[in-house]
C-alpha cells in the first residue's frame, strides 16, 4: 500500500497540489472575535485578509487537537499501514507536538513517522511536495523519511514584508525583536533560521527589496525545488516567479497563496520565496 502523507495548513499547499498527490491537510485553527475557523476549510481569504487589512481585529490562532489528528491517522489507516506526517517548526507552534501525541494514541495497525520541518509556509510545503511524490513513486518509509530529514537543513524561506507588526503582534519574531523599531519605515526581509522566524536585513523601498530578495535566491547555488508565494498581491508575486527563472524552470515552480494562520503573521503585502537546495553529497 502506498504511504500516506499528512501535513497541516501552514504548509500553503495549491488545492490541485493536494488532490493531485494525495496529500492530507491537517487545519490549524484562526479566531477572530469569538468565532473559530478552521484554516483552509470554513474561512473565506479575500474576506479575512481585507479584515486584517482594517487593523480593527488582530487574529489568533492554534494548533490542531491530538484528536484532529487522530481522526485523519484513522481515516487513513483505513488505506495503509503506513504514514509519514510532516509539521510547521516546533518553535513555532505546537503542531507538531499535537500529531506525536496523536501518533502514540491511535489505536489502529498503521506505522506514523512525524517530521519537524523546522520551516513554515511554502518551505514545508516543498518538503511535503517531495516526500508525497516519493511516496507515489514507490518509495520506502525509511527512505521518504531519511531524505524529508536529510532536505531539512537545506531548505530556505524568505520573504518580503510590508511591516514586522503582524509578527511581532503574534509573538513570532524571535530573538530579533529589538530590530523592529528600526524597520517599520523600511522593508524587512525575513528568513527562517533554525525553525524561528529573523529579519535579516532592512531595504529602503519594496523595488529594492525584491531586487535583494531575487539575489538571495541566485546565491543559494543549485535549487531542487523552489516556490513562490504571497498574501495579497498575485500579480506581484507572478512578476516575480518570472524574474526567478534564471534560477529555476517556471514551469516547476510552485506558486501558492498563504493561508489564514501565515498571512495572521506576514501581513497584507507579502510576498516569499521558498526553496531546498539540490542534495551534492556523493
Amino acid at each position: 500500500m502506498t504511504i500516506k502523507i499528512v501535513t497541516d495548513s501552514t504548509a500553503d499547499l495549491p488545492v490541485d497540489v493536494i488532490q493531485r498527490l494525495g496529500i492530507t491537510v491537517v487545519p490549524l485553527l484562526v479566531h477572530i472575535d469569538d468565532e473559530t475557523f478552521e484554516d483552509g476549510v470554513t474561512i473565506s481569504l479575500e474576506g479575512f485578509y481585507n479584515l486584517l487589512a482594517t487593523g480593527d481585529v488582530f487574529p489568533k490562532t492554534s494548533a490542531p487537537s491530538s484528536g484532529m489528528f487522530i481522526e485523519a491517522y484513522e481515516r487513513l489507516a483505513q488505506e495503509t499501514d503506513e504514514i509519514v506526517s510532516i509539521h510547521m517548526s516546533t518553535r513555532l507552534s505546537a503542531t507538531h507536538a499535537a500529531a506525536l501525541v496523536a501518533r502514540d494514541g491511535i489505536d489502529a495497525p498503521v506505522s506514523i513517522r512525524v517530521v519537524d520541518s523546522l520551516s513554515a509556509s511554502m518551505g514545508l510545503g516543498l518538503l511535503v511536495i517531495q516526500a508525497a511524490t516519493m511516496a507515489r513513486d514507490g518509495a520506502s518509509l525509511d527512505e521518504v523519511v531519511r531524505v524529508t530529514e536529510a532536505s531539512v537543513p537545506r531548505t530556505q524561506f524568505f520573504g518580503v514584508l510590508d511591516t514586522l507588526e503582524y509578527l511581532h503582534r503574534g509573538g513570532r519574531l524571535g530573538h530579533a525583536s529589538s530590530f523592529l523599531g528600526s524597520m517599520l519605515r523600511l522593508k524587512p526581509i525575513l528568513c527562517l533560521r533554525d525553525g524561528v522566524a529573523y529579519p535579516v536585513e532592512r531595504v529602503r523601498g519594496r523595488e529594492l527589496a525584491i531586487d535583494r530578495l531575487c539575489e538571495m535566491v541566485g546565491s543559494q547555488g543549485a535549487i531542487s525545488h523552489l516556490a513562490v508565494g504571497y498574501t495579497t498581491g498575485e500579480r506581484e508575486m507572478e512578476l516575480l516567479a518570472h524574474r526567478l527563472t534564471q534560477f529555476f524552470p517556471g514551469d516547476r515552480m510552485v506558486r501558492a497563496r498563504a493561508g489564514a494562520t501565515m498571512g495572521t503573521y506576514l501581513g497584507p503585502g507579502a510576498l516569499g520565496v521558498a526553496l531546498i537546495t539540490a542534495d551534492e553529497s556523493p
